[in-house]
């Protein structure tokens, strides 16, 4: 199947603002793309990536006084399968994860392993290790915390959601990180596109999503603690250790966000 995406994102302010962003489709779906993938900008100022530590594009710009708009528009190749779902996967004993595995069982920013791994233990200590453990920490975040833009902000952590059990979707996935993490489970937080692909559309209007994945049989697997079902059409952009590694735009000065209107639709081949 193919998905057309993008967006157009504004910003207004009164003097130069260095600004990072991680808007590019993330390097592992490079070879799905079926046209080209430009950030472009409504006026005439150099954009610079680079690849991260974690293995996202990052571009660096400076807005102008006066704003800039940052558009995209794409179109990628997609499976059309839901997210896989293998219940037999099993967890490793901290021991045998790889190396690189090792920094998505610490604490973060936004997950504080510290101040929630008394509450996993109680909660999840007697569920069976691996796929069971995870499905039972997404469905546990999942109910425990109400969805609702307004419940947005940017200081929000894991155990702020735990105490609040109010937030959008990177709460959700700090959360259910946090608690995978204290399991001794590696999680890492992902961001990017996913449209209402094989469900009913919803009148809400769209924006980037925040998903997980954990390190089980040797390999890494998506779960979504806020919609807790699998989803046809991720695409990803970002992933790290929480938001703070995958932010769609990191600014170092004043600027405000005016525009905001991100797309993901299954569209058909042409010809």
């Amino acid at each position: 199947m193919l998905i057309r995406a993008g967006y157009d994102i504004s910003f207004s302010n009164e003097a130069p603002v260095p600004m990072m962003a991680m808007l590019s489709v993330h390097p592992s779906r490079h070879r799905d793309l079926r046209t080209p993938h430009r950030i472009t900008t409504d006026k005439n100022v150099p954009l610079y990536d680079y690849v991260d530590g974690f293995g996202n594009v990052c571009t660096r710009v400076t807005v102008p006084e006066g704003g800039l708009t940052l558009s995209c528009d794409f179109t990628v190749e997609d499976s059309g399968l839901p997210d896989r779902y293998v219940p037999d996967a099993i967890q490793h004993a901290v021991e045998d994860l790889p190396d690189d595995a090792l920094v998505y069982l610490m604490g973060s920013r936004y997950c504080e392993t510290d101040r929630l791994s008394d509450t996993a233990w109680g909660l999840f200590g007697g569920v069976e290790p691996g796929w069971k453990r995870v499905q039972a920490i997404v469905e546990f975040t999942h109910n425990h915390i109400e969805f609702g833009y307004h419940h947005a902000r940017p200081t929000k952590t894991a155990w702020d959601a735990h105490q609040e059990g109010l937030g959008v979707c990177r709460d959700y996935a700090h959360l259910a990180i946090t608690l995978c993490r204290c399991m001794n489970i590696p999680a890492r937080y992902c961001t990017g596109y996913l449209g209402d692909i094989g469900i009913p559309r919803s009148d809400a209007v769209m924006d980037f999503s925040a998903w997980f994945d954990v390190y089980l049989s040797g390999e890494w697997h998506t779960f979504d603690a806020r919609h807790n079902t699998p989803r046809i059409g991720r695409i990803l952009m970002a992933r790290g250790r929480d938001a703070t590694d995958a932010a769609l735009t990191t600014q170092f000065g004043g600027a405000t966000l005016e525009r905001f209107d991100v797309h993901a639709d299954e569209v058909q081949a042409v010809g």
